[in-house]
């Protein structure tokens, strides 16, 4: 018998392939940012003074099947009872906190997003979350909740209703088995808007806000409002755009209802994201890479121990002792390489890439070596 541990040490080397002559490299033409595709206006900007409001409040969660907070020991939620208590006291039933022990309820946090044209009477999806130890809010219902602003104290909805978690929790003879989430959940439609908010637009000109502030987006998207409204907008900086609203057309409601179906091309920034911890590599389709030629190697070693057994001699006191001895040994994999052309894009990369039989990760260590040597054309972003 023997015991074997096999390691893998992964060696990758990237460097620049030279031309005939040093000086040729430097010769190497520029590549210009494309254009990826056409956006919606609305799906670009937001409107300043008309940002949406989060919602926060306290609730309880009921009709758990022992699966919400203790209400005993040095790991209970002391929160919990005492909620239930004011509960009850608000229908005129009053109890003993000490007298309390379900676990059948679990004291939770309710968030929700208003949204600034929200009025009242319409309906917000919440999200429910425990605060204590309970095991799980499959199956319970929330009570009426208020929704407040946490800045002013001011209730904006109510929220009540059955909670959705998506999760399946079994327990069978002490083992239990639990799939997605059990400790959140949601409230489809489960608030109430009893104040909605007054977001009231400028009368005489619109600031928009890009969400991904960008100097030639920005410009594009002045373009295409001017081609509507001639000479009335302008890009103040790279996250900012500003609309006068012309007098004859009924408002701003009017100019947004024109203006945020509008098409408009979109310049896509050359980022590769990449994340070490799950293996996931996203890159936008216009990163170019220099001319470089990948090396990837392998290193194989391998750590053996086989026993061995040593006897006393015949008729001489003494036992029979097990020992080990070790044995180590190298094997180097044949070297593979690709050269890129200059300019390679990321679907030639890839299909490079694969040539060599890289895994996730290697892909991403390479692509990380290539930022080092100067070749990649784009920012490289780490999660």
């Amino acid at each position: 018998m023997h015991n074997s541990n096999l390691v893998r040490m992964n060696r990758i080397s990237i460097v620049p392939v030279l031309a005939a002559f040093l000086g040729l490299l430097l010769l190497t033409e520029p590549v210009l940012a494309q254009s990826e595709g056409e956006s919606r206006l609305k799906d670009l900007v937001t409107i300043e003074g008309a940002a949406p409001m989060q919602l926060t409040g306290y609730g309880l969660v009921v009709g758990l099947d022992r699966s919400g907070d203790r209400a005993r020991g040095s790991r209970g939620a002391p929160y919990t009872v005492q909620g239930i208590a004011n509960m009850l006291r608000r229908f005129g039933i009053t109890v003993d906190p000490e007298m309390l022990s379900s676990r059948n309820v679990a004291a939770v946090m309710v968030t929700a997003k208003l949204d600034a044209f929200g009025g009242s009477g319409g309906q917000l999806d919440v999200t429910v979350s425990s605060m204590g130890d309970a095991q799980s809010l499959t199956g319970g219902v929330l009570l009426q909740t208020p929704l407040m602003n946490p800045a002013t104290q001011q209730v904006y909805a109510m929220a009540q209703g059955p909670i959705s978690t998506g999760a399946v929790l079994a327990e069978a003879g002490g083992a239990s088995v639990r799939s997605g989430q059990t400790n959140t959940g949601r409230v489809p439609g489960g608030a109430l808007i009893t104040e909605g908010l007054s977001a009231e637009l400028n009368e005489t000109n619109l600031t928009l806000n890009l969400r991904r502030p960008d100097f030639t987006n920005a410009r594009r998207i002045v373009e295409a409002i001017n081609e509507v409204y001639p000479e009335s907008a302008r890009a103040v900086h790279a996250g900012r755009v500003e609309v006068e609203i012309p007098a004859d057309v009924g408002g701003p409601a009017a100019v947004m209802a024109d203006l945020e179906t509008l098409s408009v091309p979109i310049d896509v920034p050359a980022r590769l994201v990449v994340n070490e911890r799950t293996g996931t590599i996203v890159a936008g389709g216009n990163i170019r890479i220099s001319e470089v030629m990948v090396t990837y190697g392998s290193i194989i070693v391998t750590t053996r121990e086989d026993p061995v057994f040593s006897q006393p001699n015949p008729f001489a006191d003494g036992e029979t002792r097990e020992g080990t001895i070790g044995d180590v040994m190298v094997e180097e994999e044949g070297t593979r390489s690709v050269v890129l052309d200059p300019n390679t894009n990321v679907n030639e990369l890839a299909a490079a890439l694969n040539e060599l039989g890289l895994t996730a990760r290697d892909v991403i260590a390479i692509f990380q070596a290539i930022d080092r040597a100067g070749a990649l054309q784009g920012e490289l972003e780490i999660l």
